[in-house]
């Protein structure tokens, strides 16, 4: 099971964390209503490559990631999404699209949207499409040490 690695690494730092499980879902907003969480409270991992190099970018599940604002924030002269095959291998103990945001396990760079330092908890995908890990947000930043950045556009935008 995916999850097992992470639960390895949050209790030998001694975190105290409570895994959800909820039907399969896919897209951050279908999780976010599974387990019954508001999606600004979801935090989702999107692959990113800055400058060349894979990095998470990890914002709420209602957000999308503005690369000009997270090129401003890295400092980088290119940043782009990264397709699913150019980061499918690195995550060989997880499924595919649910990476926990912890790029610290994979040796990557993460980058934060400040809008999550809003909430006292963080949840976010375990490793699986059916296992969520929620955990204090401060123990979060002090385990991953993100950078805490402005680095999203507000994906519910109204049309019609």
């Amino acid at each position: 099971m995916p999850v097992k690695r992470l639960k390895r690494f949050l209790e030998s730092e001694g975190v105290k964390y409570l895994t959800i499980s909820h039907s399969q879902a896919f897209t951050a907003q279908e999780i976010a209503a599974s387990a019954h969480i508001p999606g600004k409270e979801l935090a989702k991992t999107v692959m990113v490559k800055i400058d060349g190099d894979m990095a998470m970018a990890v914002l709420p599940a209602d957000d999308r990631v503005d690369r000009h604002l997270l090129k401003q924030a890295a400092g980088a002269d290119v940043v782009e999404l990264a397709s699913e095959s150019e980061f499918k291998d690195l995550f060989s103990n997880c499924q595919l699209g649910a990476m926990p945001p912890f790029g610290n396990l994979w040796d990557m760079q993460v980058f934060v949207d400040e809008r999550l330092a809003e909430d006292d908890e963080i949840a976010f995908n375990a490793g699986s499409h059916s296992e969520l890990v929620r955990l204090a947000y401060e123990d979060f930043v002090r385990l991953v040490q993100p950078q805490v950045v402005h680095l999203t556009t507000r994906e519910n935008v109204l049309t019609g």
